[in-house]
């Protein structure tokens, strides 16, 4: 879900990302959860957001992605059903559009049962099929992979969107069950490009897993990547006495 955060500071921009079983029921709680600080955000209708893209499954129930944006903002979906696989990897992605900036968002989720090195090997095709050196880019996941502690699966990831200058920036536990805690969701970005931000978890009761809220500070900077880089070739003479001399003997 994504919103100019009307009532924070003009120049914010935040994401909220959360993994919710059986959204279509829980509409009225969610809204009501983020009321007071909503982030960017009709089959599923919720008030004031447009339902931008998603991916449903296609042989079981519940599960898939979807993104929401808030009314007024510029967007365009991206198809990337292709690399999707019921549990495996689901995916949709997003690229929004406003005076200031340019961001392209992408949501992913990989079941605990999904294949791992397939999920590593679409989310690495579908990214690539996008990919440009300026392009502002966040992955949102419950990729379901643990990052509080040190695992093959999180270091193959990591070095996968590395590649693509990603790092995951979540420092929190998305998941709290009885005296074990996990995060198994993440946010990442470029932190080169995209500098000034916070991230927070968020809680609502709506699902196991606590969201995450993503926010991006002065987006009133036009990103350095995107500014209009005016250019001037000078052609100079090297004079000097001898050069005059012989001026003035023609």
């Amino acid at each position: 879900m994504v919103n100019n955060v009307h009532n924070l500071d003009s120049n914010s921009f935040t994401i909220y990302h959360q993994n919710i079983c059986g959204l279509k029921s829980k509409t009225d709680e969610l809204i009501s959860s983020i009321l007071q600080t909503p982030p960017q955000l009709d089959q599923i209708n919720i008030e004031g957001f447009k339902l931008c893209t998603a991916y449903c499954r296609q042989t079981m129930k519940k599960g898939g992605v979807c993104i929401f944006a808030q009314n007024g903002l510029e967007w365009s979906k991206i198809d990337v059903k292709k690399y999707c696989k019921d549990q495996d990897i689901e995916i949709c992605m997003l690229n929004l559009n406003t005076t200031f900036f340019r961001l392209h968002i992408t949501v992913a989720y990989r079941a605990p049962t999904g294949d791992f090195n397939l999920f590593l090997n679409r989310l690495d095709d579908s990214i690539k099929s996008i990919y440009k050196t300026n392009l502002n880019l966040i992955v949102c996941g419950d990729i379901n992979i643990d990052y509080l502690s040190e695992n093959d699966r999180n270091k193959q990831l990591d070095s996968m969107l590395q590649m693509y200058n990603l790092t995951a920036i979540v420092y929190f536990p998305t998941r709290l069950k009885g005296r074990s805690s996990t995060m198994i969701d993440n946010i990442f970005l470029d932190t080169s490009k995209i500098s000034t931000y916070t991230v927070l978890p968020f809680l609502n009761g709506l699902s196991d897993r606590d969201a995450q809220m993503l926010t991006i500070k002065d987006l009133n900077l036009q990103d350095l990547n995107s500014q209009v880089q005016n250019y001037y070739i000078y052609t100079s003479r090297d004079i000097n006495d001898t050069q005059i001399m012989n001026l003035e003997l023609t």
